[in-house]
Order: C-alpha cells, then structure tokens, then sequence
C-alpha cells in the first residue's frame, strides 16, 4: 500500500511539473530579432538559474527562511523571463510565507524550478 501511494505522489508531482510550461516568448519579445541578444540572455538564464536555484535550497534546508525570500525574489525574475506569469504570482505569495518564517507553497514553488530547470537544460 505505501508503494502505491509513493508512486501516485510520483505521477502527481510528474503531472504538475509538466502543466508549468516555460518559453523563451518573452525573452524573443525583448530581442525583437536580435539574435546576438536573444542568445546572450538565454546564456544568462542559463548560467544563473542552477546556481541560484541551489542558493535557495542551501538556504530552505538550513531553514533561513529570510535569506531563502532574498532568493525566491531573484528567482521571480527568471520566472517571468521564462513566461511563467501564473507562477510569478505563486513565487511572489511563497516569497511573503518565507518573510514570515513559514513555508506555505514550498512544494508548489519547488515544481516550478523543477520545470524551469528542465527547460533551461532542453535549451
């Protein structure tokens, strides 16, 4: 039985990861054609998003929530570079939770890294 429900919180998590869908149709709005640029931000996105992500779960598992809202706020950033305008608004209640010492939303914000960086790799 407890295989069973490990495996369906497995198939959850899977599904939710996949209903977050990152795009690069902000960062080719920015470019407005420019190539040059367009790779230059994506290189950026690129380089910053593991090492931020890891800084933010160095800091959660530590539970220095006020240093892990510093880089929730960093990450929101990325989050709208990549589209996420649904999820932006996730990070941004997750980032208050933070502030105030508890962690409502951590699983949610934590499936959208998982997406983002995903992406990022595909890319």
């Amino acid at each position: 039985m407890k295989v069973s429900l490990v495996l369906v919180q497995l198939f959850i998590l899977r599904f939710s990861i996949n209903m977050i869908q990152p795009s690069l149709t902000y960062i080719e709005e920015l470019a407005d054609g420019n190539e040059a640029f367009k790779a230059k931000l994506i290189e950026i996105v690129k380089q910053e998003l593991p090492e931020e992500i890891e800084l933010y779960y160095k800091h959660v598992e530590a539970q220095l929530y006020s240093e892990a809202a510093k880089d929730v706020h960093k990450l929101k950033h990325k989050i709208s570079i990549l589209g996420l305008e649904k999820e932006y608004h996730l990070a941004v209640a997750y980032e208050e939770a933070l502030r105030e010492d508890h962690c409502d939303g951590k699983i949610q914000f934590e499936d959208i890294l998982s997406a983002m960086s995903l992406f990022v790799k595909s890319i």
